[in-house]
């Protein structure tokens, strides 16, 4: 009775997961020291009650259907229901899109040679031959002026700006500027900080700078290559203005370059950081460019904020895997990632064709945001035109429906626009060829978590 007991609870409480293979009976009465009787009775009353599952020559093991899945309270189970066909939410992967023969060449090798340094704990900035490849990569690509001391590895986008919102109050800050419209993850990502986000609009040049000056705040977070939702791209007269606005108040740019490598190189201006090193923190991230599982960003500071930033990146963790970083610039440096940068930046060229001919065939009068790169297209003209701003902004818009299932969005957390691609275009990977022709149900749903 204990035994079945305290196996049922196991099972129920989520200790023994589904598939779990369970010691043959023999092993577990000699571990637990009791009769082989007392483990077959209670194998055998839990494989009657369907907690266990028993078949010859496998042994016995947790039944799948034993408990059903709980998701994180963070991650509510929100995904495409699996009839959908259609899958329109931005920040969606396509296996397709990732290169994984590459990265396990990249790995193998890095495993292969790797000795006592690489194989333990690296420091919490990164391991300093990554961080050196990737000065030398955003320094040629993206214009960026740092040193390899100034540069930070973190988990992801969201690493970078937890620790960033945390350095922000320790100097006094209660508010931090943010696009509206905007990522509302990154909203409510400041606030859950203990900072007050504050809504700066946004026009076709980016935005206001004259709306940042008057709202008081001394720190604002943009998006300048291609800004969220509306694709605009910050012009060079608002990237002065806004650097002087720093200058005169004394204030910190949090540049979020998540999506640059993908807006067309006659539109593509250098990054906002190249303008004023001291004033902006320049934050990038893996998750676009190859998967938001690898959780591998980084942070260019100012020279007095890497000190700070790094001791308390300290107190926070041991640092993110020395072998995933290692992978990473050795794609870097043998010219792997370029080549997939530009495999990657063509098909998502190709899908935003796909898009803007399907909207100027099936949804005459409206026109497309962000024509010219990026990841994501806002439709202007269409049904709900406030798809930009909260509450309606949380809500998707559909435009003509067939019997072509899609995968809809209405959580709060989504903010509405389509997407052509990111790392891995979501929809159109499995709609070859022109939308008309598959079905004519068209979802815009908004962005994945900060990466």
């Amino acid at each position: 009775m204990q035994l079945r007991n305290a196996f049922r609870t196991q099972v129920e409480e989520g200790v023994l997961r589904p598939g779990t293979r369970l010691p043959s009976s023999r092993q577990l009465a000699a571990d637990l020291g009791v009769s082989r009787s007392v483990v077959v009775e209670a194998y055998e009353q839990l494989c009657a009650e369907g907690y266990f599952v028993s078949q010859h020559g496998s042994g016995t093991s947790v039944a799948a259907a034993a408990r059903d899945e709980i998701g994180s309270a963070l991650t509510p189970g929100d995904r495409a229901p699996t009839a959908a066909l259609r899958d329109l939410r931005t920040g969606g992967l396509h296996a397709s899109a990732f290169p994984g023969q590459d990265w396990i060449r990249s790995v193998s090798a890095v495993v292969t040679s790797a000795g006592l340094r690489e194989l333990g704990y690296a420091p919490p900035s990164g391991l300093p031959v990554v961080r050196h490849t990737l000065a030398g990569y955003l320094g040629r690509v993206r214009g960026v002026r740092t040193r390899p001391d100034h540069l930070m590895i973190t988990s992801g986008f969201a690493q970078g700006l937890a620790l960033l919102c945390r350095e922000l109050r320790d100097r006094g800050h209660d508010t931090v500027g943010v696009e509206d419209p905007g990522h509302p993850g990154e909203w409510e990502f400041i606030a859950d900080a203990g900072l007050r986000p504050v809504g700066l609009p946004v026009d076709t040049d980016g935005i206001r700078v004259d709306a940042l000056a008057a709202s008081g705040v001394r720190a604002v977070l943009v998006t300048p290559a291609s800004q969220f939702p509306t694709g605009a791209t910050l012009s060079a007269q608002r990237r002065e203005q806004l650097v002087a606005w720093a200058e005169a108040v004394d204030g910190y740019i949090v540049e979020d370059d998540f999506d640059a490598a993908f807006v067309a190189p006659a539109q593509r201006m250098p990054a906002l950081q190249s303008l004023a090193p001291d004033r902006v923190i320049y934050a990038g991230s893996a998750s676009k460019m190859l998967a938001p599982a690898l959780r591998l960003g980084w942070l260019a500071t100012p020279p007095t904020l890497t000190a700070p930033i790094e001791r308390l990146r300290a107190g926070w963790d041991l640092g993110c895997s020395s072998l995933e970083q290692l992978a990473f610039a050795r794609l870097i440096d043998t010219g792997t990632f370029d080549r997939h940068l530009r495999r990657l930046t063509a098909d998502i060229q190709k899908r935003r064709q796909v898009v803007h001919q399907f909207v100027a065939r099936e949804l005459p009068g409206t026109t497309l945001r962000n024509g010219h790169g990026g990841t994501s297209n806002c439709p202007r003209g269409a049904p709900r035109r406030r798809w930009c701003r909260p509450p309606d902004a949380a809500r998707s818009w559909s435009v003509a429906a067939a019997s072509t299932p899609c995968a809809p969005t209405t959580d709060r957390r989504h903010w509405s626009s389509a997407t052509p691609g990111y790392a891995a275009p979501s929809w159109a990977a499995a709609w070859p060829g022109s939308p008309g022709r598959t079905g004519r149900r068209w979802a815009a749903a908004g962005p994945e978590p900060p990466g």
